[in-house]
């Protein structure tokens, strides 16, 4: 994003603010702020935090865009034949520089990454208070993990390429480095040492009880919150025993837990409210009743309430047991006349408060500690955390004894159970280099049912508009 003064303009972003306490965007004059007056105390830096938590929750970003291409790209969803004309390209196979949602998801996140410098570069001009540093790892824990996003939609897999280009690294704010750098693509392996510096600074950064500001609300970033999203890095990575540490580290001192019993799985899942106690979520993001993202929100997506364009496979329903509790968050239902499984993990489209965005939860830390487990040659680990999960998702179920290649695979299709519409499964097959192969649906428009190991478009083009606007970046092969 250019400036042409050192001043933020805000612009469209009225709705999404009012969230906050007291928007760190909302001072004299009330439609820009100066870099020197933004943050000079704690609340101007807790502000300043919503804001940018409230800037990474759009449609655009984490709020739709993210996980619906996570499933949609790969076998669990489909665009029905009756639909309102969005995600049409994705679920073809037809998106190129120019299309919509890849540029919306690098330019929304990079201008996320422009809040989080931010914060960081004028925080630390504060003193080094307890809530002065949860909020700054707050910034660098939110930084981490949308270059994780960046890198792993516009870079090749590390586990693939860790040489290829992938996506700048910017971590100054552009009135801190000159409003006119253009950089160009870093390294798959930049990026990801910059993604576990970020982590590994936040996680020193922050007191291990939190503070006043964002103690033990799931819609903020917490010390063990960070830990995961480096698990999910790690993972990613192909560094099975450091993914193994840090989601042990979670297990261990995070204090979150599964929920025990159908009842409490349900409560769970039918909540619109953030997380007080530690139950299933690790971060997610506010879509509360005066700040949501209205029809343009993941769930409406899915609700026949809404646009509903999106179900499930056939192949993804008849993966669960009839005794899987998760089997419950799909309903047969009906979309155009025709038979569907209709997506309802996140029921609460029709009601004034929505359901929280999703980041992170308990249970993909357990399958990640499970799954590093078995690569590192402790399969008994691997079971018991496994079947901690599968057994209470599906009480009739006796619990996995498979080992070797068998035991990974287990891993991973109670990974595709269990984190289902929450836009992960696309890159359980980029990072392990499988071929994709997407289930034809009667209804539903599958006309790119392969996509192979060769296949250009297992990764996102760079948008046009940003070569445009930088001519040191370069375009990735095929586009």
């Amino acid at each position: 994003m250019k400036f042409n003064k050192i001043t933020y303009i805000l612009l469209g972003l009225a709705t999404v603010m009012t969230a906050c306490k007291k928007s760190f965007l909302d001072e004299e004059p009330s439609t820009s702020v100066t870099v020197t007056e933004s943050i000079k105390t704690t609340n101007d830096l807790a502000d300043a935090v919503n804001g940018m938590y409230n800037v990474m929750k759009a449609t655009t970003l984490f709020g739709r865009d993210i996980p619906v291409l996570g499933d949609l790209l790969a076998d669990n969803t489909y665009v029905n034949v009756s639909n309102s004309g969005r995600y049409l390209l994705e679920n073809n196979y037809q998106f190129i520089p120019t299309t919509a949602e890849p540029a919306n998801i690098y330019s929304r996140a990079y201008y996320s990454i422009l809040q989080a410098n931010r914060i960081i570069y004028e925080g630390k001009k504060l003193p080094a208070t307890s809530d002065n540093n949860q909020l700054i790892g707050e910034a660098y824990a939110s930084r981490g993990l949308i270059y994780l996003e960046l890198v792993n939609w516009f870079g090749a897999p590390y586990t693939v390429n860790p040489n290829a280009s992938a996506v700048p690294v910017i971590t100054q704010p552009s009135y801190a480095t000159g409003f006119d750098i253009k950089l160009p693509r870093a390294t798959v392996t930049a990026v990801y040492n910059q993604i576990i510096s970020d982590l590994d600074s936040a996680y020193t950064l922050m007191p291990e009880a939190g503070t006043s500001f964002h103690a033990t609300n799931s819609d903020y970033i917490a010390k063990y919150a960070t830990k995961a999203i480096e698990a999910r890095a790690y993972l990613y990575k192909g560094d099975y025993t450091n993914a193994l540490t840090a989601a042990q580290l979670v297990v261990d001192k995070g204090g979150y837990s599964l929920a025990q019993n159908a009842t409490t799985f349900s409560g769970y899942w039918s909540n619109p409210a953030a997380q007080t106690g530690k139950l299933e979520t690790i971060f997610e993001l506010n879509q509360n009743a005066s700040s949501n993202l209205g029809n343009t929100g993941l769930d409406a997506i899915f609700s026949q309430a809404g646009y509903g364009d999106i179900q499930a496979t056939d192949d993804l329903y008849k993966a669960y047991t009839a005794t899987d509790l998760r089997r419950t968050l799909i309903v047969n239902g009906t979309r155009g006349g025709q038979q569907a499984w209709i997506i309802n993990k996140f029921p609460n489209y029709s009601n004034t408060d929505k359901d929280e965005t999703k980041i992170i939860r308990y249970a993909e830390v357990i399958l990640t500690l499970a799954e590093a487990a078995a690569r590192t040659n402790d399969q008994a680990k691997a079971l018991t955390y496994l079947n901690q999960l599968a057994k209470l998702r599906d009480p009739s179920f006796a619990g996995y004894t498979s080992t070797g290649a068998q035991l990974i695979t287990d891993i991973l299709n109670e990974r595709r159970k269990e984190l289902a519409f929450e836009g992960l499964r696309f890159f359980d097959f980029t990072r392990l280099n499988m071929v994709i192969n997407r289930p034809k649906q009667a209804y539903g428009y599958v006309s790119y049912p392969t996509v192979s190991l060769t296949d250009f478009r297992r990764i996102l083009p760079i948008p046009q508009s940003a070569i445009d606007a930088n001519s040191n970046l370069t375009q990735n092969p095929g586009y």
